[in-house]
């Protein structure tokens, strides 16, 4: 069985799922593709579009969920102590709102003497030693966050934090049909990459816990580490953990020095949302990025994907999932899938597993799996063409370099495509260029 026949077996068998656990389900439909969610100084959210969602109480418009989504915080409204940008907006929005972008956040840690990870112990305000539970040391987080709202909070990185990695901020466009994505078809992937001749890509689903349904677990999905299987409890972790704002599912900060506002500090609004509800709600409301449509149809294009998943490419960029069905309860019962998000075709061009590639950064974000340290969720392809740099931190120039850095679980990958003539190369780099 090839590679391509693979993944289309795995969307017929996400089909077929949807006609025998489904009722009556209508055949799966495209989900819109656009970059729709223009950022305005003037009337913010008043040129943007969503997907169709619907607004989860009266009163509400995805407008007002992008303006807040976009609104700048100040440590009266509780940025900080420590944080690394001010809105949501700041490192998400290239080329609209909910996009990636040139940020990156830094993470760090070191290894025990059993050569297991642990996340670093960092002392601030000029303190001698870091005595956790005091509001001089920071611990029980691996990220290190670049700024801080007073100079005796600002983070250093200690000698003996030798595990340091850099990470780029996600594109979140279309993130809502990623969440739709069935528990089962993530963990088809992994059993399909296992049943490949020779056993070298083996991507890893993790069950990680949904903050908003106490004691429920979920495959992850969202950020490097699959450390997140919700975009609420991504967007409370994120609030907490880049912008220093604490909410009903984040509640406390890392320190009190430099604090002036009580937590939670994300309290519910005139409609009974919080920040982080209208922060779900608008990035489930983006659309997914569109293809490039100058180069989407050209002879190179075309070409150029052919050799993509003759080379195998696909086995771990997947090209086409189909998302469970509207009214399907996911997040541990605490969300159901609109109509808007449910039974829909989208191409990530992702598999959303963790694998180990050779340009692991050593962090673990979900204790229970201590084996993801050298492994990264495989990078979504949508919207590849808006980005000027490549590969979890930025480091690649070209697609060429990103292509060439790819080892371990993807050497054979690797090797195919410089087994390539230079004409094809330049194929598949128009091909990837054109998503």
């Amino acid at each position: 069985m090839t590679r391509r026949t693979v993944s289309i077996v795995l969307l017929f068998l996400g089909v077929m799922a949807i006609a025998v656990f489904g009722v009556a389900q209508d055949a799966p439909t495209e989900a819109p593709a656009g970059f729709e969610t223009f950022t305005l100084v003037e009337n913010p959210g008043s040129q943007s579009h969503s997907n169709g969602i619907p607004e989860p109480v009266a009163g509400d418009t995805y407008a007002i969920d992008q303006t807040i989504y976009e609104q700048e915080n100040d440590p009266t409204t509780g940025l900080g102590p420590l944080y690394n940008a001010r809105a949501c907006a700041d490192c998400h929005q290239n080329p609209v709102s909910g996009g990636s972008s040139q940020f990156t956040e830094l993470r760090v840690g070191h290894l025990d003497e059993n050569g297991v990870f642990q996340n670093p112990m960092i002392t601030i305000a000029d303190s001698p030693v870091c005595v956790p539970g005091q509001p001089t040391c920071i611990t029980g987080r691996s990220i290190v966050n670049d700024r801080a709202v007073v100079a005796e909070a600002q983070e250093h990185i200690p000698a003996t934090e030798n595990i340091r990695a850099l990470r780029a901020a996600l594109n979140t466009l279309g993130d809502g049909f990623v969440e739709a994505i069935d528990d089962a078809t993530l963990k088809g992937f992994a059993a399909s990459q296992k049943a490949l001749p020779g056993g070298h890509i083996h991507g890893e689903a993790i069950e990680v816990p949904i903050f908003e349904a106490s004691g429920q677990t979920r495959v992850g999905r969202f950020g490097w580490k699959d450390q997140h299987g919700s975009l609420l409890s991504f967007a409370a972790d994120a609030y907490l953990n880049e912008m220093g704002i604490t909410n009903r599912l984040r509640p406390h900060d890392t320190t009190t020095i430099g604090k002036s506002t009580a937590d939670p500090e994300d309290t519910p609004d005139n409609l009974n949302l919080a920040a982080i509800d209208h922060f779900a709600q608008f990035i489930r409301g983006t659309k997914v990025p569109p293809r490039d449509p100058a180069l989407v149809g050209t002879p190179d294009a075309v070409a150029g994907q052919a050799l993509f998943e003759q080379i195998g490419c696909n086995t771990c960029h997947v090209e086409t999932i189909v998302t469970a069905p509207a009214g399907t309860t996911i997040n541990g019962g605490a969300f159901t899938v609109p109509d808007a998000l449910g039974n829909k075709i989208i191409h990530p061009f992702s598999d959303y597993l963790l694998h180990d590639i050779g340009t692991g950064d050593g962090i673990v974000q979900t204790p229970a799996f201590p084996e993801t340290a050298p492994k990264l969720r495989t990078a979504p392809l949508w919207g590849l063409r808006m980005r000027p740099r490549f590969m979890h931190d930025l480091e690649s120039l070209s697609l060429a370099d990103a292509i060439k850095r790819h080892h371990g679980e993807a050497e054979g990958v690797q090797h195919g495509f410089g087994q390539l003539a230079p004409q094809e190369k330049q194929q598949v780099l128009t091909f990837l260029h054109s998503l």
